[in-house]
């Protein structure tokens, strides 16, 4: 670790600073059981880390409870293992005590969907600007394998031995309905596509939801098999490319096409439709972006994977530092007397 340190406060003096991955990887082993998607997940984030030109001073990674979140400790930069759902909370307080810092949440479906699921809706709401990655892996895995929010209906765990009978979660209308500025989904056998969407969070101003289909080995093997196996994904799922129509399958001969706002598939070779009759993607509309997203657990769709939304409004913090310079602007000095007691206040004796 000191190492480490030395090296890059070295380089710094020399005013030669350039990070490798090598920067951010603790000097620790990583304990997730092996096959776990959370490896592939750190291994991206570190990748990506170098190219965003911040400082490691300037970064930190809050967590809550869950398997996904021992995330900070495998990070060569400053971390918070937090309380179970509390992990937004603690960092939407910091993000606006200090907007200077590049703040990422690692998190999953339970921890994030269950019992931090207000915190969440409410910073989605607030757009404040954060880094969410969502590790969904539709089971507590922590906690030896009950249902959570994303479960899908019918699983069998070890909380519901007869089936789930609760409709899951759909976590990116979730984020869309709640107010989130960018949504995107990916899953961890995709590193190159992960490191994307990861740039794309971490230079997007405002709330930045990535959810991504982790696979549990232990507790949920294959959940997400049909959607990511090189074998079967291409008739399965959908790529969102931004101002590209939305085709899949094998042979690229399927298509996403709207009645109104139904979205239905229709056929590229039987001569009835062609590219120019499909669905062109568009990150800025926020009404077709959860369209799509509708799409999850439709059994007739593909499932889509990649940016559903990225569009530009204000973010909490700057809010906060406008009002502050307004009323800091406003003559005379303020006294804290006048906020605590007025007409409304009276004294008992």
């Amino acid at each position: 670790m000191s190492t480490v340190v030395d090296e890059i406060a070295y380089r710094q003096h020399l005013g030669t600073v350039e990070y490798t991955p090598k920067d951010f990887k603790a000097g620790i082993d990583v304990r997730w059981c092996a096959g776990c998607g959370g490896y592939s997940i750190l291994a991206q984030v570190q990748r990506i880390m170098p190219t965003l030109g911040i400082p490691k001073e300037k970064i930190a990674f809050i967590s809550g409870i869950g398997c996904s979140s021992r995330f900070p400790y495998y990070m060569d930069v400053f971390g918070v293992h937090s309380l179970h759902g509390r992990a937004i909370a603690i960092a939407s307080g910091l993000k606006i005590a200090r907007p200077d810092l590049s703040l990422w949440i690692a998190t999953g479906d339970g921890d994030c969907m269950s019992i931090g699921g207000n915190h969440f809706i409410h910073a989605c709401r607030r757009n404040v600007n954060l880094n969410i990655l969502m590790f969904n892996n539709e089971v507590y895995s922590l906690t030896k394998g009950q249902y959570s929010p994303t479960s899908q209906q019918g699983q069998v765990t070890k909380s519901s031995p007869l089936g789930v009978l609760d409709d899951p979660f759909n976590p990116a209308s979730l984020a869309l309905g709640s107010g989130a500025s960018f949504v995107a989904r990916g899953y961890d056998g995709d590193p190159k596509y992960l490191q994307y969407l990861f740039e794309r969070a971490a230079k997007h101003n405002g709330l930045a939801f990535v959810e991504i289909y982790t696979n549990c080995v232990i507790y949920n093997d294959g959940a997400f098999d049909l959607f990511t196996r090189k074998d079967t994904r291409n008739e399965h799922s959908v790529m969102l490319e931004h101002g590209k129509p939305l085709i899949f399958g094998d042979n690229k001969d399927k298509g996403i096409k709207l009645d109104g706002f139904t979205p239905t598939v229709v056929s590229l070779t039987d001569g009835k439709y062609s590219i120019d009759d499909l669905l062109v993607h568009n990150e800025q509309d926020s009404t077709l972006a959860f369209i799509l997203a509708n799409m999850t657990y439709n059994p007739v769709m593909p499932r889509p994977m990649g940016v559903f939304q990225a569009i530009e409004r204000t973010t909490y913090e700057q809010k906060v530092e406008d009002q502050i310079a307004y009323y800091s602007g406003k003559p005379g000095a303020g006294k804290l007397e006048n906020l605590l007691i007025d007409e409304d206040s009276w004294e008992i004796k």
